[in-house]
C-alpha cells in the first residue's frame, strides 16, 4: 500500500532573497526597468493575467491589490480572464493582452505575427520593448513563485 501523496508533509521551500540576495536584487531592479514607459494600467493587465496563466496565486494576490489600488474596477479584474468576450478593454489593452498570452505560453504556439504586429500597430517601439520585457519579468516571477511554493499572506 503506498502512502497518500496529500497527507505527506510539505517540503520545505527554499527563499531565493535570503539565499541570493544578489540575483533577487538584479530581477528587482530589471522589474522596475521593464515597466517605465508603459502604462501602469497595461503593466498591471498584463502581470495578472499571465500570473492567471500561470496559476500563481502569490503574483494574482500581489497585482490585483496593485491594480485596486491604481484606480482598475472589479469589474474589470472580474472579467480579465476573459477579456476577448467583453468590450470592457481598449484596442491597445487587448493587443497587449493577446501578446502577453502568446509570450507566457509560448511552448505551444509560439507568438504568432497577427499577434505581434497587432501589439507593434498599438506601442511605438520603445513601449513594445517595454511591454515584452514586462511579460519576461512576470513570467519569470510567476516560475520562481510557483517553484518556491510562495503563497498570498
Amino acid at each position: 500500500m503506498t502512502a497518500n501523496p496529500d497527507s505527506a508533509p510539505p517540503v520545505s521551500r527554499i527563499s531565493l532573497p535570503a539565499v541570493a540576495p544578489e540575483a533577487f536584487g538584479a530581477m528587482l531592479n530589471l522589474n522596475d526597468e521593464a515597466q517605465k514607459g508603459l502604462s501602469p494600467c497595461i503593466a498591471q493587465l498584463v502581470k495578472i493575467r499571465s500570473s492567471q496563466l500561470n496559476g500563481c496565486s502569490y503574483c494574482l494576490d500581489m497585482h490585483t491589490r496593485e491594480a485596486r489600488q491604481a484606480g482598475e474596477s472589479e469589474q474589470r479584474l472580474g472579467a480579465l480572464s476573459g477579456w476577448r468576450h467583453t468590450s470592457l478593454f481598449t484596442g491597445r489593452e487587448r493587443a497587449a493582452l493577446a501578446l502577453a498570452e502568446a509570450i507566457t505560453l509560448v511552448a505551444e504556439a509560439r507568438v504568432p505575427d497577427d499577434v505581434y504586429a497587432e501589439a507593434a500597430r498599438h506601442f511605438d517601439q520603445t513601449e513594445l520593448a517595454h511591454l515584452l520585457w514586462t511579460i519576461a519579468v512576470i513570467n519569470t516571477w510567476n516560475r520562481v513563485a510557483v517553484a518556491t511554493g510562495m503563497t498570498p499572506a
